[in-house]
């Protein structure tokens, strides 16, 4: 199965960090709409969007949820020399700023680059020191009097980095996690007669704790549910066998745990019966830091529900050249629609 890449590159690229996802919700919205029954948002800013099975007597839910955020930053402080200084949103490690360029949102898009100081005139302690997101800054190449005609203080800012094609892989910024989006959006256009009605859900501020997947449960209130996040592949020079999680070319990950997550066992085994079933490759997912909207699906609604997740093995994750396979991101794919097409036939009481 070929995977649209444009079509990924087209949702990877956009802007969207935590609280600030419109640009990707206005796209989403109109991607979706002539493959499902209703789309709707709710107050929050998630998209949900709903595909009716043709045969559920009982009215079950199953949602499926794929954020649309990723990480960025905020803009907190102007000097008089026209620096910006800013406070992150989602996890970053410090050293992966030095050398990028960012996109300020504000009146206009404005790119600027993360500064710090040269390494030339650092005294050698400070040679020894890792860096701290504290030690950058944001040079727009501008005056004060022209950075404040377009940018205020609480303007969103987001990383700047195009999506290739690096092998049998992609490679962007925010692959986490419009990868998942990318697959959501495909699903809904494979799947002809779900098993249960589908509520497509594409959430909010995942990277800042899962609040849109928490609200949006709470709504639906599911029976059953299905997170799609991207996941860690340390598959590389260093990494002992026990330290990989995922590998990438290895196929979709089911999620066993993650930090904020015991899937449901019966939610596991039919995923993994599934793939077998409809000979699709994948890979178990133990993750014991990090946590997914897996949790809020789980948890929120009124009753809990019987979920698990797809992942989506990535390498350097929460880098500007995150990583996937497109074998991997096809396998999931192919994964999601048979789960959600077969579930009316398995055993969930045992």
């Amino acid at each position: 199965m070929e995977i649209n890449t444009a079509l990924l590159k087209e949702i990877c690229e956009l802007a969207g960090a935590p609280g600030y996802e419109k640009r990707v919700r206005d796209f989403v919205m109109e991607a979706v709409s002539p493959y499902v029954d209703e789309v709707k948002t709710d107050n929050l800013g998630n998209v949900i969007a709903i595909k009716k099975s043709k045969n559920n007597p009982e009215g079950k839910r199953v949602m499926v949820a794929a954020h649309m955020d990723e990480i960025g930053f905020m803009v907190t402080h102007i000097d008089d020399q026209g620096f910006v200084r800013f406070h992150t949103l989602g996890g970053f490690d410090p050293k992966t700023l030095t050398a990028q360029r960012v996109i300020i949102h504000g009146k206009k898009d404005l790119v600027g680059v993360m500064g710090s100081k040269p390494i030339h005139v650092m005294s050698a302690e400070e040679k020894t020191k890792l860096p701290k997101t504290t030690d950058f800054f944001i040079d727009l190449g501008m005056t004060k009097e022209e950075v404040v005609k377009y940018i205020s203080v609480g303007d969103p800012i987001t990383r700047d980095r195009q999506l290739i094609e690096m092998g049998d892989c992609v490679n962007c910024k925010s692959i986490d996690n419009r990868v998942a989006v990318f697959i959501l959006i495909e699903t809904l256009k494979l799947i002809k007669n779900p098993a249960f009605d589908v509520y497509a859900t594409f959430t909010v501020q995942e990277e800042v704790g899962l609040r849109g997947a928490n609200v949006a449960a709470h709504g639906i209130n599911p029976d059953f549910g299905i997170a799609l996040d991207t996941t860690i592949a340390f598959d590389v020079p260093g990494a002992q066998p026990h330290e990989k999680i995922t590998e990438l070319g290895k196929g979709a990950a089911i999620k066993i745990m993650d930090a904020s997550t015991i899937c449901d066992y019966r939610m596991v085994a039919f995923m993994k019966s599934t793939a077998d079933k409809h000979n699709i490759k994948w890979q178990p997912e133990i993750l014991t830091a990090g946590g997914t909207d897996t949790a809020g699906v789980q948890r929120m609604g009124k009753q809990g529900a019987i979920a698990g997740a797809i992942s989506i093995p990535t390498r350097h994750l929460h880098q500007v050249i995150e990583m996937a396979n497109k074998e991997d991101i096809a396998n999931s794919i192919l994964l999601l629609k048979a789960c959600l097409e077969d579930m009316a036939g398995y055993g969930w009481g045992h």
